[in-house]
């Protein structure tokens, strides 16, 4: 048996959650993922009214808090048979675009750089050769003035015996890879990327009243027709120009360069298993096409349809009661009664197990944008073509932490870009004198619906039933439950598990590499799990960022 440790909790995520690996001759030879608490809003939700459901789910994270409310609601449209108007259609896609824009972004900089850019490493830069780096990679470069200020933060930050929001890293690990000067530009984009984190937030508070937990969504439609005027319009395509800017000029090339130099992990992490995508940014109220195409991939790059009848999910080795795979409709949320034991050949997790047609499917950009070039997306082709060249690297590399990084930052270009027509259309709209928003509907005395969204994290869903007006049930499948759920009752594992298997650990008292690919799933565990079960069991524990 190889050396065990585990990592608890895992930090630059949203939730609590533990990651056990068993190590090898220097690689990953088993993993276990573990969500450390338990979710029971499905069970708050049983016998009230459908309208409200959206108010509580999204408060399932302080992160994707509208993603889920827009689950909710055309779940309950669905169960009611409502058709939305198109201004509706168009300010809930500007609302899931700005999300995504402002949520990949503080992934790809705040809770995943730091796996590959060594801060401390910047310290040794020479501002001016930094300069020059800016000058041939970025589509916003800066001068050496501006790097060296840069470089006097962080003096002054280890001069008083911190680093800040870096504290605490693996800084000078062997796996670290980039030259001083790459690692300074990263780090001053890590910082103008805080700023306008902030800016982006607001494009949810123009049409949405607040950010996070946005009040604007109703069952039929959007309240926001107070909204539909042309400052307001103006404010948020200001907002969204800036971003994408970013995006276009900072974000992509800073993605390519730091690759550039880790083309290895094309490689590593890899999950070729099964990919799914719900597909999301509907063409048409219908929802009959969509920016981004649904699908399934078994294997290589063939595309099947997507029939969420084939979704079921597993609770053999997580903490409920026993039972067989059901799907969401059918779903039961019921945590066994008295203590849990954390037991890795047993129940480990608060996580239960989604399975699509018995396979664990990945979930999230890599699965959308790989459907989208297995189904010859124009636009999603020409995007990932022309990474893989700019890397010099084959599809194969796709299918890795590496791939799945890169995924991420061509769809947040895609979906920027698309942004633009919805914003168009919408002025147009108004100028017509079409300010509709709202579809009046009755409320059924019973019915069944379901809402699919893919969201930053991936494939989410929500399913309800009516019953005399009221909710009967209410189960919902989130990205980190797909991503992160355990093994299940034929022994197969979770995606994340299986792509931690043969990972490379150069030091395990500072697991930085398995980090990589825990980070490259983006998890949201709060979305997953809720209520904190207070018993751990660990072998070795190591301090992580």
């Amino acid at each position: 048996m190889g050396k065990r440790i585990v990592i608890d909790p895992i930090t630059r995520i949203e939730g609590h959650l533990k990651i056990e690996v068993e190590i090898e001759n220097g690689k990953v030879k088993d993993a276990w993922c573990s969500g450390q608490m338990f979710r029971g809003i499905e069970m708050m939700l049983k016998g009230r009214d459908p309208r409200d459901a959206h108010h509580f789910v999204q408060r399932s994270c302080g992160v994707c808090t509208y993603v889920h409310a827009l689950a909710s609601v055309k779940a309950v449209e669905d169960a009611c048979n409502i058709t939305i108007p198109e201004n509706a259609r168009l300010i809930r896609n500007l609302m899931h675009g700005a999300q995504f824009q402002h949520d990949h972004l503080v992934h790809f900089y705040h809770l995943h750089a730091l796996d590959w850019v060594d801060i401390v490493s910047a310290l040794d830069a020479d501002p001016l050769k930094t300069a020059k780096l800016s000058g041939n990679v970025s589509g916003r470069p800066q001068n050496s003035e501006y790097f060296k200020g840069v470089q006097e933060k962080l003096k002054s930050f280890v001069a008083s015996g911190q680093l800040g929001p870096f504290n605490n890293g693996y800084w000078g690990h062997s796996a670290y890879v980039l030259p001083p000067e790459a690692n300074l530009m990263a780090t001053a984009h890590y910082l103008e990327a805080l700023q306008l984190q902030a800016k982006a937030a607001r494009m949810h508070a123009i049409f949405g009243g607040k950010n996070p937990h946005p009040q604007f969504l109703v069952v039929g439609g959007v309240t926001s027709v107070a909204d539909l005027n042309v400052d307001r319009i103006a404010e948020f395509e200001t907002i969204w120009k800036e971003t994408r800017a970013f995006v276009d000029e900072i974000y992509i090339p800073d993605l390519l360069a730091v690759a550039s130099f880790y083309k290895d992990w094309g490689d590593i992490g890899g999950n070729n298993n099964a990919f799914l995508a719900y597909g999301d940014f509907a063409n048409d109220v219908a929802e009959k096409n969509k920016l981004m195409p649904a699908g399934f991939i078994r294997k290589d790059l063939e595309v099947e349809e997507m029939n969420p009848d084939k979704v079921t999910e597993d609770v053999t080795r997580a903490w409920y009661e026993k039972g067989t795979p059901k799907h969401p409709f059918n779903g039961e949320t019921n945590p066994i009664q008295g203590e849990t034991h954390y037991n890795t050949d047993d129940k480990y997790s608060w996580i239960k197990a989604p399975r699509y047609d018995g396979l664990a499917a990945e979930v999230g950009p890599l699965s959308r944008v790989l459907i989208a070039y297995g189904k010859k997306d124009p636009a999603a082709t020409k995007a990932v073509d022309g990474v893989l060249k700019k890397l010099g690297v084959g599809a194969d590399a796709l299918f890795s932490t590496l791939g799945r990084t890169a995924a991420r930052g061509v769809e947040t270009q895609l979906i920027g870009n698309a942004m633009g027509s919805w914003i168009d259309n919408l002025k147009s709209n108004i100028a017509k004198g079409d300010k509709k928003t709202y579809q009046s509907w009755e409320m059924p005395d019973k019915g069944k619906g379901f809402g699919l969204n893919d969201v930053p994290r991936g494939a989410l869903g929500h399913w309800i039933e009516i019953e005399d007006g009221r909710i009967k049930n209410y189960q919902y499948v989130v990205p980190s439950t797909w991503n992160f759920g355990p093994t299940d009752a034929k022994g197969n594992k979770g995606p994340v598990e299986r792509s931690l298997i043969g990972t490379p650990i150069a030091d395990a008292s500072k697991p930085l590499e398995v980090l990589r690919t825990v980070h490259s799933y983006d998890p949201c565990i709060a979305c997953a799990v809720h209520v904190i079960d207070p018993h751990t069991n660990g072998t070795y524990k190591v301090q992580v960022i």
